[in-house]
């Protein structure tokens, strides 16, 4: 939108299933893809007389996430009772924390190509979640449901809301910020994050306003974005639906609407709810959450290094932006990863992960750090090709695929299947000279300065020396014995 008149305002708050056994309030098992209503009791089912316990791994979990994101963690926070009437609401209001949450203030810095770009985080609080609603239409979906039936085994799941500032522009930032979150969260161990699974649920809050102004304008909100792919076309419509409105002289009505990624049309839910509407009040049953001091500083000296900072890390050690995003995928690929380049070039590592390792995995259904290709002998493997011991097309189309299915050491497997390469002695001068010999039309064009025909005579005396040729010394001689 850098060309535009206007540029978007968006926030975002991001509910997140924290990785407990239980729920927030009660005993009941968490489970995803039980039969209906199989784990409920009293409690979650809001049986009169039933008091809620809140359960304190949520709490730990929750401090974690406010401490990856910078929070500061209040001395006090209390639940409070939001009020409203759903079927998927058995009590008719969900335990939240409203004015005192547990972790405030903070921020979270995203990489993008052109650089870094911080969003800062307004609040993290804890909840329980509603039931589900089940719609009973050949799509499941809402439109053309005839009727919904409410499974309560989701009721009372413990979640963080992660509520952050208006400060992405765009709806790519949008979904870049949403993944590396993402990754950070699943990484300390919040949640599984999994938005497939609905453990991991974003809504987003989109105005627009011209450029230069600092007035927010009407927000709208986009509920449920369940992808990054879904997120960033959602927003991307909601931006150009509002810039429609105002340059056709209307006025944006605030609401909450439903994107459908299906036929890329967003539909009004209902007009967007304000604080007051949902006449909070204290939760008379449970008490204040007060954490030690002493074991929160426990918890933020545990925390681990997030995925992004070895992004940095990893770009200061010469790797591409884009393979810093790809190794920092999960923490098994980056350990990985670490510990090749602990042993060989790190560019090279890298080169060798992205591509050949996970490309010839891929075909069997393996990670990296599941194979019988260990960092150490993928080490080994870069090196012997690095010296010039072996030629980059032997190691990626032999060895490689042989330490698969054999178990065996790189340099075990070259010695067995005679790889070693061929340097520039004279073995391989006289090869280069019979390829220049057998082909003297090509030569005197290569002479002449069509330079695109020293990869066919590259490849001449690579099918001459079975793939065992070092390419670099091959071009050396075909230019020297040329005389270009």
């Amino acid at each position: 939108m850098s060309d535009a008149k206007y540029e978007a305002v968006i926030g975002i708050e991001i509910h997140v299933q924290l990785a407990t056994r239980t729920k927030m309030f009660c005993g009941c098992e968490l489970s995803f893809g039980d039969p209906p209503n199989t784990h409920t009791c009293p409690v979650c089912l809001a049986h009169p007389g039933a008091l809620p316990v809140t359960n304190a791994e949520a709490i730990r979990l929750g401090i974690m996430a406010g401490l990856a994101l910078g929070c500061d963690i209040a001395p006090e926070s209390t639940f409070h009772r939001k009020n409203y009437f759903y079927p998927d609401l058995p009590k008719a209001y969900q335990i939240s924390q409203f004015d005192e949450p547990l972790c405030i203030g903070g921020s979270f810095t995203y990489l993008q190509e052109e650089g870094p770009q911080v969003v800062g985080i307004t609040r993290v609080h804890l909840e329980e979640d509603a039931a589900k609603l089940q719609h009973l239409s050949a799509s499941g979906r809402r439109a053309g449901a005839e009727q919904s039936a409410v499974d309560f085994n989701r009721g009372g799941t413990p979640l963080a809301e992660i509520v952050t500032e208006p400060d992405i522009r765009t709806a790519q930032q949008a979904a870049d910020f949403l993944k590396q979150l993402r990754g950070t969260l699943r990484e300390i161990g919040i949640s599984d994050c999994n938005m497939e699974e609905g453990s991991m649920r974003a809504d987003a809050n989109v105005s627009i306003r011209p450029v230069g102004s600092t007035e927010l304008g009407t927000k709208t909100e986009l509920k449920n974005m369940n992808s990054f792919t879904f997120l960033r076309r959602g927003v991307e419509a909601e931006i150009a639906r509002q810039i429609a409105i105002v340059e056709a002289g209307d006025r944006v009505v605030q609401e909450t609407l439903h994107f459908d990624p299906v036929t890329e049309q967003l539909h009004p839910l209902r007009s967007k709810e304000e604080s007051h509407d949902y006449r909070y009040f204290p939760e008379p049953d449970l008490v204040p959450v007060a954490p030690d001091p002493a074991w929160v500083a426990e918890l933020r000296d545990a925390m681990p290094e997030g995925p992004v900072a070895r992004r940095v890390r990893y770009e200061a050690m010469g790797l591409t932006f884009e393979d810093a995003e790809v190794l920092t995928e999960s923490r098994e690929l980056s350990d990985y990863f670490e510990a090749t380049a602990a042993q060989a070039d790190a560019k090279q590592a890298a080169n060798w992960i992205r591509g050949d390792l996970r490309a010839l995995l891929s075909e069997r259904g393996e990670e990296p750090w599941q194979g019988h290709v260990t960092p150490t002998r993928l080490a080994q493997l870069i090196t012997l090709v690095d010296s010039g011991a072996l030629s980059r097309a032997n190691a990626r189309e032999v060895v490689l695929p042989a330490i698969l299915e054999s178990d065996k050491d790189p340099q075990a497997i070259v010695d067995e299947q005679g790889l070693g390469a061929i340097g520039d002695g004279d073995e391989l001068r006289s090869i280069v000279q019979t390829a220049i010999d057998d082909n003297p039309k090509q030569a005197e064009q290569l002479r002449g300065g069509q330079d695109k025909l020293l990869g066919f005579f590259v490849g001449q005396v690579m099918k001459a020396t079975g793939g065992r040729a070092d390419a670099k010394a091959v071009n050396e001689l075909i230019r020297e014995l040329l005389g270009s």
